[in-house]
């Protein structure tokens, strides 16, 4: 059951008072058994968090993926440099030259903005080259994986119609205090709730028109990938025909053990455009997911960049206070 589990509150976590009760009827289990599976799984640390997960560009954030070119001597004080950013989620060390790759964001309000951030972090870490690569065009983002291993190798990918919508600053405070790891008790919402004067109903409607508005992706639980046995994953890196990009990123996207699919800008000192993120429990299963999918994509040439350690995975969590207070105190200093 554990594995039905876990294949569940990845792809539909429900946002009702008691969802844990809603799981355990799907499951023909009980409330109570299931919450005890998802305390051992948490405290196994298979599960990372359960939270929403939203969508940074779509809250005024400017972000990018980032690679640093670092000497092995100073990639500790790199590291300590890089993840010291509150708009830093993840950081890895792959198997490359430009062995460090992270994602920063900064806030809306940021004096800085996301260029000159990222210089002075390269200033800092003492980085020989960097490269900077933002997202031109997004495939998909679904971190689901296979824990049953009952998933079909392909599945289809729905390109949502968006609603429209205006952030009040309810939505804004909804979005504040929702975006932490939830309790593992009968109503993990009432806390929230509470604090913010609202009714199930009327919090529920605020989180489903976020959803609806893609401001937020999902609401799910996140695994720690290598906890839940997938060992080898690997960020494939595609050169494209730029005339092809699009195409080619559709059909790289329908394969379900991709869980990101971008298109991204080519520059001299790196030709790859098409970044796929390729999950599997071992080098061998992987290896044959990108052998598949070479089978259909045109490319020129192909690398897969595998994580030899991870230096950070959390939530950013936005509208903080943090984001100014490491501009106030690193950058500006850094500048003076």
């Amino acid at each position: 059951m554990k594995s039905e589990l876990l294949s569940i509150i990845q792809k539909r976590f429900p946002l009702t008072p008691r969802p844990f009760a809603v799981i355990a009827q799907e499951l023909g289990s009980d409330e109570e058994t299931i919450i005890k599976l998802l305390s051992e799984e948490k405290s196994n640390k298979i599960i990372r968090q359960i939270s929403p997960i939203f969508d940074t560009k779509r809250l005024g954030y400017s972000s990018s993926l980032i690679s640093f070119k670092v000497r092995r001597e100073n990639i500790d004080r790199a590291v300590e440099v890089i993840n010291a950013h509150p708009g830093v989620s993840h950081n890895y060390e792959r198997e490359h030259p430009f062995n460090i790759w992270f994602t920063l964001a900064v806030a809306p309000d940021s004096k800085l903005g996301l260029r000159q951030t990222v210089e002075i972090l390269a200033n800092e870490a003492q980085a020989i080259d960097y490269i900077m690569l933002p997202t031109l065009k997004l495939f998909k983002i679904a971190v689901k994986l296979n824990t049953t291993g009952e998933d079909a190798k392909k599945e289809v990918v729905i390109k949502p119609n968006r609603k429209l919508i205006v952030l009040t600053p309810l939505y804004y405070r909804v979005i504040a205090l929702v975006q932490n790891d939830i309790p593992l008790v009968a109503e993990p919402f009432k806390e929230v709730v509470d604090q913010l004067g609202l009714s199930y109903e009327e919090f529920f409607a605020i989180l489903n028109e976020l959803k609806e508005a893609g401001v937020m992706r999902r609401f799910a639980a996140i695994l720690n990938h290598r906890k839940a046995g997938f060992n080898a994953n690997a960020m494939v890196v595609w050169d494209i025909d730029e005339s092809k990009g699009e195409a080619m990123g559709e059909i790289a996207a329908q394969f379900s053990a991709v869980s990101h699919c971008y298109l991204r800008p080519k520059y001299d000192n790196w030709p790859y455009n098409l970044f796929t993120m390729v999950h599997g429990k071992t080098t061998e299963e992987t290896n044959g997911i990108i052998k598949e999918m070479a089978n259909e994509i045109e490319h020129f040439a192909r690398r897969p960049l595998y994580s030899t350690r991870e230096f950070k995975k959390v939530r950013i969590r936005y509208f903080t206070p943090e984001f100014q207070a490491w501009e106030d105190n690193v950058a500006l200093s850094t500048l003076s």
